[in-house]
């Protein structure tokens, strides 16, 4: 296929077409993130510990303690509902 035989005004196709193909990106990226809990505001109170109190106001420290606890009970569901899945998985495996 030779471009140069092409009619004018072709390259506009391509553009248009890239253009959808990175909006639908962006939209099954924005939607995955949504699904996976990455638009949370308080993830910034998670590099911080004990070792940091002084550095914060008591509201701060008291919030980053609390965001911390709440992001560990997380943890600890969906790692027990990905080990749930798991059982369940093995459990069909086996039944064939």
């Amino acid at each position: 296929m030779d471009l140069d035989k092409l009619p004018d005004g072709w390259t506009i196709y391509v553009w248009l077409v890239a253009g959808v193909l990175i909006i639908v990106a962006a939209i099954f990226a924005i939607r995955w993130a949504a699904r996976n809990e990455q638009f949370d505001e308080d993830i910034k109170y998670l590099v911080f510990d004990e070792n940091d109190k002084d550095k914060m106001t008591p509201e701060e420290f008291k919030k980053s303690q609390d965001v911390m606890k709440a992001q560990m009970k997380r943890r600890e569901e969906l790692l027990q509902e990905k080990a749930e899945n798991k059982n369940l998985k093995e459990k069909a495996e086996n039944k064939e």
